[in-house]
């Protein structure tokens, strides 16, 4: 594997343990509002935000999966590109998760599921 910091790898499964637990809260929810409140013009914003979270939070998990494994794929170090690359992937999931949690709680909040 290229040499990355053992933080890296560390941030790196960290948010994709973040990501799965998102994307497991979201349709739990998702489910929750469907189940009590029914498909309505009042949940149908809701419903709509908490599956674009599932489908961001897996394409950020995938995104990180596949450059984790490209880069263990390179030697003896990974093209400096690639290595931005997996920067700014990071820093898109970490928004992406924590955007998501925040909306994730505020659905909650608003629809008394807490």
């Amino acid at each position: 594997m290229a040499d990355l910091p053992d933080r890296t790898i560390t941030i790196i499964l960290e948010l994709q343990r973040r990501l799965v637990q998102l994307i497991n809260q979201a349709g739990a929810t998702e489910l929750s509002v469907f189940e009590t409140f029914g498909e309505t013009e009042a949940t149908a914003s809701v419903l709509e935000q908490l599956t674009n979270i599932r489908e961001r939070a897996t394409s950020s998990y995938s995104r990180l999966s596949n450059l984790l494994l490209r880069i263990s794929e390179f030697q003896p170090i990974a093209p400096a590109a690639t290595i931005e690359l997996l920067t700014q992937t990071i820093e898109q999931a970490e928004a992406t998760a924590e955007a998501g949690e925040a909306t994730v709680r505020e659905a909650k909040s608003d629809w008394n599921l807490l």
